[in-house]
């Protein structure tokens, strides 16, 4: 009989080719996201929630070995948090209601006397004292997936993902281990920005974090779980995920809308001992710096000599602009639903004021028909189709077109090569040149677990995007291959061994 000690997380089915991951991650995982939230209880569906339990005490071991016990005797995906022994009744009563969206029950029985008296309105099994049927009372269902073939599922890439997360019962799980674990990285989201469909729940974000989380043992054995909070208010966010934080490894934050994410990020990074990042953000900006870079070797220009246009000033658009400046570009211009952001706009917010300072040097006006004329490269990050293959034509000769809503781009490929774009991206794994983030954040945060590196710099995002460049050889590197397989198993090691041999504490 093994002595388990430990938990991993493990994707339901093998990540082992483009089409499988296009079904668990984009563009398929939308599919799911757009049915949760249509119909709330969907989730029970789509995702693993069904079997997903929240063990929560004083003292993270007793947790842990409490949810090894749930693991191993009923087959639940248990979760263990710890809270501190000051925290106030009021806020944990905040927090549990807040994060039952993940899961179909909540164990509460190792802190029988500090709940005792809470009453939760939510709407799962919350377990404070023993019962006679564990089973029962949690309701919660695992799903055997070994026998699933893929090849026979039907109809397009969405519909062929809505069938897998049915029949297995979402992505991941979690999978006993006689050695002792690192605590999971929580991919916290508010639901306020997902994928290309906007504000539409957390609980409809699920399937995403899921994804993410399954592309995290995937790609680079780091262990982490869907933590989605149902409060859209700033400080409630910030409150929760500190009062669980000692939870965690690191906190993967994903899908929050600008400007919230800003502020999110930038408190919990200061308040937490544990690496803060958020992927809308950063995990773009290394991917989106790292196929630039190529395509500018492609085109035999300089970074600093070319004309940048960024659709997009949000979360996403506002990382990639100051990432790209750290990297030396000097003329880069924003656009965003209210024309090109410049110096001196009126009604725009602290954080607009703070990119038209950094960027359009030249303050240019107008819409996006007008600041894109002669420019080297576009990069959306807003939705799909606004470019047209007009203004495709006014960009310089053999323009850069990373076009990266999803699952809609800004231009499809066909379009785009038709007006004359020489290398062309997308955040889509059917098309070339994917601008995908798992390129990064596997890699990213186990180099900043293993090292033990608290805070993610600008360094440390420039040297993940550098070697990510570096993984395409420069005799294959052609306008459809600017950027290394989204499943390259080395490229995470390099990206963590790489980060943790510079930047960790010594």
């Amino acid at each position: 009989m093994p002595q388990y000690r430990g938990f991993k997380t493990i994707p339901k089915i093998a990540i082992d080719d483009k089409d499988t991951l296009s079904l668990v991650y984009t563009p398929g995982v939308g599919s799911s996201c757009l049915k949760i939230a249509q119909n709330p209880e969907a989730a029970m569906v789509y995702t693993n929630r069904i079997n997903s339990v929240a063990v929560i005490a004083f003292d993270y071991d007793k947790a842990l070995e409490r949810a090894i016990f749930l693991k191993s005797t009923l087959l639940i995906d248990a979760y263990p948090l710890v809270i501190g022994l000051q925290t106030p009744k009021q806020d944990f009563k905040l927090a549990v209601e807040n994060i039952s969206i993940n899961f179909c029950a909540i164990d509460l029985s190792l802190m029988q006397e500090y709940v005792s008296s809470i009453e939760f309105n939510i709407d799962i099994p919350v377990l404070k004292e023993p019962v006679q049927d564990l089973k029962d009372f949690f309701g919660a269902i695992s799903r055997n997936v070994f026998m699933i073939d893929i090849s026979k599922l039907n109809g397009s890439i969405p519909e062929r993902s809505l069938q897998l997360r049915e029949l297995a019962g979402g992505v991941i799980e979690t999978e006993l281990t006689e050695e002792k674990r690192n605590k999971p990285v929580a991919i916290v989201s508010d639901g306020t920005a997902v994928l290309g469909y906007g504000n539409i729940g957390a609980l409809a974000s699920i399937p995403v974090m899921e994804g993410k989380a399954a592309l995290y043992a995937e790609l680079a054995d780091v262990d982490s779980m869907s933590f989605c909070i149902k409060t859209q208010k700033t400080e409630e966010i910030i409150k929760i995920v500190q009062i669980f934080a000692s939870s965690f490894s690191g906190i993967h934050l994903e899908d929050i809308a600008a400007p919230a994410c800003f502020e999110i990020e930038c408190c919990l990074s200061e308040t937490l001992d544990i690496p803060v990042f958020h992927d809308d953000q950063h995990g773009t900006a290394i991917i989106v710096l790292a196929g630039l870079l190529n395509a500018l070797v492609l085109e035999d220009k300089k970074i600093s000599d070319i004309k940048i246009v960024i659709a997009g000033a949000g979360a996403a658009g506002t990382a990639v602009a100051k990432l790209l400046l750290f990297a030396g570009a000097k003329n880069i211009v924003m656009d965003d639903v209210n024309g090109t952001v410049f110096r001196g706009r009126k009604n725009d917010n602290k954080y607009l004021d703070e990119l038209a300072e950094i960027t359009n040097p030249n303050n240019e006006k107008g819409e996006l028909k007008d600041i894109i004329k002669n420019a080297d490269v576009f990069i959306g990050l807003s939705k799909g189709g606004i470019l047209t293959e007009d203004m495709v034509k006014s960009m310089e000769y053999r323009p850069i077109v990373f076009a990266l809503a999803n699952p809609e781009p800004e231009i499809m490929p066909d379009a785009a090569k038709h007006a004359g774009v020489y290398i062309m991206s997308t955040g889509r794994s059917d098309f070339e040149n994917q601008i995908n983030n798992s390129l990064a954040f596997p890699g990213l945060f186990k180099g900043l677990i293993d090292g033990n590196i608290k805070k993610v710099t600008n360094e440390i995002k420039l040297e993940s995007a550098l070697i990510i460049a570096s993984m395409v050889p420069s005799d294959e590197l052609t306008p459809d291959n600017i950027l290394p397989d989204a499943l390259d198993r080395m490229l995470p090691v390099k990206i963590a061994s790489s980060i943790k041999e510079k930047f960790s504490y010594k």
